[in-house]
């Protein structure tokens, strides 16, 4: 197994370079820990889902460098990460990390706000007279 794997995980406009290498389970996102910058134990649980769903979460430390979007898109492009790079590392988790969607890139993005219009699909108010 190599030292070091380095992938690279997207979600809405976040992008996460996650590194990750064998270790006891310390995930260190931009600096801190994981449960101090995301904030939210909601958005830790969904970083954190492909190492609780493969049992690997005290097998490896990760360190995430994190830029773009909200803390929600954040924690997608971590789980994604995550998930790339313990496909890397145990090519035999694929199917198990596909099966549960960790591997599928969240492609929904912001629809862009139309000329004429309030927004992406909101209307202004129409006024017969």
């Amino acid at each position: 197994m190599q030292d070091q794997v380095h992938v690279i995980g997207r979600r809405k406009t976040a992008v996460a370079r996650v590194f990750m290498r064998p270790g006891n389970g310390k995930v260190i996102v931009n600096g801190q820990d994981v449960k101090s910058y995301l904030k939210r134990a909601v958005l830790v649980i969904t970083a954190l889902e492909p190492l609780a769903a493969t049992e690997t979460k005290e097998r490896f430390d990760i360190r995430a460098m994190v830029n773009g979007g909200g803390l929600t898109g954040q924690a997608g492009a971590i789980r994604l990460g995550i998930a790339r790079a313990l496909q890397r590392v145990m090519p035999e988790l694929r199917s198990g990390l596909q099966k549960n969607g960790f591997l599928t890139r969240d492609a929904r993005e912001k629809e862009r706000k139309k000329y004429g219009q309030a927004g992406a699909r909101k209307r202004f108010q129409f006024s017969k007279r």
